[in-house]
């Protein structure tokens, strides 16, 4: 995977429960990384074949790996003003040099 290929920057964010100064707590919105990706929409390729397991995936993302951070489920990635659920995380080829990422777009309940 090239740098050509990842056109796409994205953030990987995760929701943690802050507590202030005076003792209250809140939910806040914290960036783990920005990066680059490679942004792969779900349609009727080979590779989409193979992964009908995940039906409910609508977007697969690839990215070289953030020495230090660990990719997991419990995350969210925004990529293009739009927010996904990772569903899945994979090393490909078990190298540690690129992430693969299975991921559900999340769509508003109204509007």
């Amino acid at each position: 995977m090239s740098f050509g290929k990842m056109n796409r920057m994205a953030v990987i964010v995760e929701n943690r429960r802050v507590t202030d100064d005076e003792g209250f707590a809140s939910d806040r919105e914290v960036t783990l990384a920005s990066v680059r990706v490679y942004r792969e929409g779900r349609h009727g390729s080979e590779r989409w074949a193979n992964l009908a397991a995940f039906s409910d995936a609508t977007d697969l993302f690839r990215l070289r790996a953030v020495p230090g951070l660990k990719i997991t489920t419990e995350q969210l990635l925004v990529c293009d003003g739009e927010r996904f659920n990772i569903i899945s995380v994979e090393d490909v080829k078990g190298r540690g040099m690129y992430t693969e990422i299975l991921a559900r777009k999340v769509v508003a309940s109204r509007g």
